[in-house]
């Protein structure tokens, strides 16, 4: 059993619900919290921030209790998210991450979008064609 915070089961739900939906996504428990990914690429990663730990996202989100999802991003979007405010924040550990501070004030829309971003940006051509189509393709 787990000696720290776990995420909600609402919040799981609702991350579940677009990621389940994606090709191939694989739902696993992280070392902390919930992970999907696609292949070996992880693409989405809910977790609690409780008393400052883990302290490398609770700096990076200037929070020391709460939910967190990160997410991968790429482009002009990489840039805009990065630069934004909370509720979003730059983790410093990996150059397209992108995290996102969920609370009562969580545009879950806007989340379902950002995860099949992610998606995107992590999953192999042959999976991406089946979310966007040939002709939207990157």
């Amino acid at each position: 059993m787990a000696d720290y915070a776990e995420v909600s089961d609402e919040v799981v739900e609702r991350m579940r619900a677009v990621c389940a939906a994606l090709p191939e996504v694989v739902e696993e428990r992280a070392w902390r919290g919930i992970r999907w990914r696609v292949g070996q690429r992880a693409f989405a990663h809910v977790l609690e921030i409780e008393a400052g730990r883990p302290p490398s996202y609770a700096e990076a989100s200037g929070m020391s209790d709460g939910s967190v999802l990160t997410f991968r991003s790429e482009g002009p979007e990489l840039s805009a998210l990065s630069n934004a405010p909370l509720p979003f924040f730059k983790p410093r550990w990996a150059a397209n991450v992108v995290g996102l501070v969920l609370d009562d004030d969580t545009d879950w829309g806007e989340v379902g979008e950002l995860l099949v971003e992610s998606y995107l940006t992590a999953a192999p051509r042959r999976l991406k064609v089946l979310v966007t189509g040939p002709q939207n393709l990157r």
